[in-house]
């Protein structure tokens, strides 16, 4: 077992921590710290791949898990090797693994019904339903966005985004009406215009290959560009794609550059909306990631999402905030663009990963005029709700949010120092809340740090071309950022 020396805490964050150290979770049995006996992947893990390998493409398995040894932060493999998660199922654990209140969840007859019966949520909701989505997801909702509609996943979330967008655009260009002429009728069965209209979605790229991710189904494949991978052989539409800004690190050192990289971008948005427009293919909607995660952890600041905002207002075309991996608490607030101080709500959210189940908040003009317009047969889960419930309990209780502030700053001191011990290996530390990032100095030394921090004892994950980004459970504490402080340093030493 890797034997952790502590960390000093700088005292006006140990203070933080102090104000709310009575309600911090206390996740049951979790062990002191990593404990690596075999390495990763060890014999069982090569078995199982071999075994999975023959069913099916599993060139994307990283480790296999042990779930019922997996506890709060820290993942068991199948070879018994203890790890601390500092990427949770790609950032979609919010209390960490097997936390009591989520396993005691589905102990009563009615919550098991709702797991067992899984309705058709579009035609047969139950009972209860209207008054869960008030209890749970509205209780959360951003301000202004009280419509809601419940989706399976991220991807789903983001294409219903699109149609609820294309929609409201239509709608408005015809003047508010919400019958259709027997030209629209006939042709969309043709997928041609006028009921199949030309119309686009604008997304972001980083100034280098990667970009935005928003899901892998063909409408929102249309808009990621983080790897090229996802995108081979697979026909897609013309829309247009921004140049997201660019930020040099540390920011107060950079104020003059990066205010530079947003007017950059932003101009750039305001072109394409004009060339779309002439090629006959006008933008309806310009989806963003307040954090561009998969493309590199690529930030902006509050000023250009407000800017965006209003360009989006001018052009008629609805602001899409793609909130799935930034959203319930990770930044340290409930919604990422909270931190960003928009004069007016966005006019969808959406979300999935932390909240368990998918879906988007609007704002209540963005409500489809007729049934079946977005709409599939589950339409979400009623026992991912049960189980967010819950969720949100604890992360209210047990004072969540400003954990994560606290263990956030800890995390974020740290590895400014460690950027400017190693500046040969890392750099530009950067990120909000535990929705932390920092740079390899290239591809190679990252594959380093990632492999010496597997064979130390802790789970990360990786995005861009040389970032490491750290996704952890909302339940990490200032003692799991000094054991991961601890262990990055030891793997960064042992890199010659």
């Amino acid at each position: 077992m890797f034997r952790v020396k502590k960390t000093k805490i700088p005292t006006v964050i140990l203070k933080d921590f102090q104000k709310f150290a009575s309600g911090y979770t206390k996740v049951h049995k979790e062990p002191d710290g990593p404990c690596v006996k075999t390495e990763i992947p060890g014999p069982k893990s090569k078995a199982l791949f071999k075994e999975l390998s023959d069913i099916q493409q599993c060139g994307s398995v990283n480790l296999f898990t042990d779930y019922e040894k997996s506890v709060g932060n820290y993942i068991a493999d199948a070879d018994g090797n203890i790890l601390l998660d500092t990427y949770t199922q790609i950032s979609s654990l919010p209390l960490g693994y097997n936390h009591p209140e989520l396993l005691n969840t589905f102990s009563n007859d009615s919550n098991i019904r709702a797991l067992v019966n899984r309705p058709a949520l579009g035609v047969f909701p139950g009972i209860d339903w209207p008054q869960k989505l008030r209890d749970v997801l509205l209780s959360v909702a951003p301000k202004g966005c009280n419509q809601v509609m419940t989706m399976m996943c991220g991807a789903c979330s983001v294409e219903s985004a699109f149609k609820a967008a294309f929609i409201w655009y239509c709608t408005n260009k015809r003047g508010g009406k919400t019958t259709f002429s027997d030209e629209e009728l006939k042709s969309v069965m043709d997928n041609k215009a006028p009921g199949a209209p030309k119309l686009a979605i604008m997304s972001f790229k980083a100034p280098l290959l990667q970009g935005a991710f928003h899901g892998r189904t063909f409408g929102a494949l249309a808009t990621t560009r983080s790897k090229p991978i996802h995108k081979l052989d697979f026909p897609s539409f013309d829309w247009p794609c921004a140049i997201f800004p660019h930020y040099k690190y540390p920011l107060e050192e950079h104020k003059r550059e990066n205010e530079e990289q947003d007017k950059k971008s932003l101009a750039h948005v305001c072109e394409l909306f004009e060339k779309w427009e002439k090629k006959g293919i006008p933008v309806a909607g310009v989806i963003v990631e307040p954090i561009q995660s998969e493309g590199g952890d690529n930030h902006a600041s509050p000023e250009f999402f407000q800017q965006l905002q209003a360009i989006c207002a001018s052009k008629c075309a609805a602001l899409i905030l793609d909130e799935v991996q930034t959203g319930c608490g990770p930044t340290g607030k409930m919604w990422c663009h909270e931190h960003f101080n928009l004069p007016s709500p966005p006019d969808l959210v959406t979300f999935s990963k932390k909240m368990l189940t998918g879906g988007y908040y609007a704002r209540p003009e963005f409500k489809p005029p007729q049934a079946y317009r977005i709409f599939n047969t589950w339409m979400g889960d009623p026992s991912k709700l049960i189980l967010l419930e819950q969720v949100l309990k604890v992360i209210k209780t047990e004072k969540l949010l400003d954990l994560v502030q606290c263990t956030g700053k800890v995390l974020k001191c740290g590895l400014h120092e460690l950027e400017c011990e190693f500046p040969d290996k890392i750099n530009s530390v950067r990120g909000r809340g535990t929705f932390l990032a920092f740079d390899a100095t290239s591809p190679e030394m990252r594959d380093k740090i990632m492999g010496n921090l597997k064979k130390n004892g802790v789970l990360g994950g990786v995005c861009g071309t040389t970032s490491v980004r750290l996704r952890p459970a909302l339940t990490f504490a200032p003692k799991h950022a000094e054991i991961f402080l601890d262990i990055l340093k030891k793997s960064l030493q042992q890199i010659k």
